[in-house]
């Protein structure tokens, strides 16, 4: 089943769209200010986002500036502006589509479908690449330098993470809570654990270039 991120501040609105979108059969999940938006985008996987401008704490376009940052999920963007400047402005921000308000549901449930179905047709396999590392969403497989590295289910997890947020410093109790969904209590052996077998299998691999860095007193990040 397709996952929809609704980032919409007026609930009436949001849980319009979510109805709608659950009846056309996909699985929704609303966010009503921009932070809480970025926030779930960091944490789960969504096939879409439908996207308001005006916004609280973090505007539209900003969030959608951070969205292309790392991800090229189709988001449409719904807002009462209806100004081609807007419109072209957003697209160039890389938005797919721009619906205006007030909107038809029918047309907005045509849109999400259409949307997906070009999106699907132009993604073969979701791949995330960084230097000469590979991971390959789809097939759950990493190669360096051509080489498959065997990783267990949370050094995978960790470094599909990582690379997904290139740039990011990721906390010891980030790690932790998003890969384990547990409290963080802090004990750093288990993500030093990880952090080690990680480096030593990429090792095996490249014993030149460094993947992952640590930033003293902050985590850890893919090393510039």
């Amino acid at each position: 089943m397709k996952r929809i991120l609704i980032i919409e501040d007026e609930k009436d609105i949001n849980q319009l769209l979510a109805q709608t979108l659950k009846e056309n059969g996909y699985e929704t999940v609303c966010a009503y200010d921009g932070l809480d938006g970025i926030q779930i985008l960091e944490k789960e996987d969504f096939d879409m986002v439908l996207l308001d401008l005006m916004i609280p704490y973090k505007s539209g376009d900003e969030v959608l500036k951070d969205i292309r940052r790392n991800s090229e999920i189709p988001v449409i963007v719904i807002s009462a502006k209806d100004m081609v400047g807007t419109k072209i402005d957003l697209l160039n921000l890389g938005a797919d589509d721009y619906i205006t308000k007030p909107f038809d549901l029918g047309e907005v449930a045509a849109r999400v479908r259409s949307n997906l179905r070009r999106f699907g047709k132009s993604v073969k396999h979701k791949q995330l690449t960084y230097k000469e590392l590979i991971l390959d969403i789809e097939f759950k497989s990493v190669t360096l330098n051509g080489i498959n590295l065997d990783l267990t289910a949370k050094e995978y997890q960790m470094l599909e993470l990582l690379m997904q947020f290139p740039g990011k410093v990721f906390s010891k109790a980030n790690l932790y809570e998003t890969i384990w969904g547990e409290e963080y209590l802090g004990d750093d052996n288990v993500i030093k654990t990880h952090i080690s077998n990680l480096r030593n299998k990429m090792k095996a691999a490249d014993s030149v270039t460094e993947y992952i860095e640590t930033v003293w007193g902050l985590g850890y990040r893919l090393a510039k």
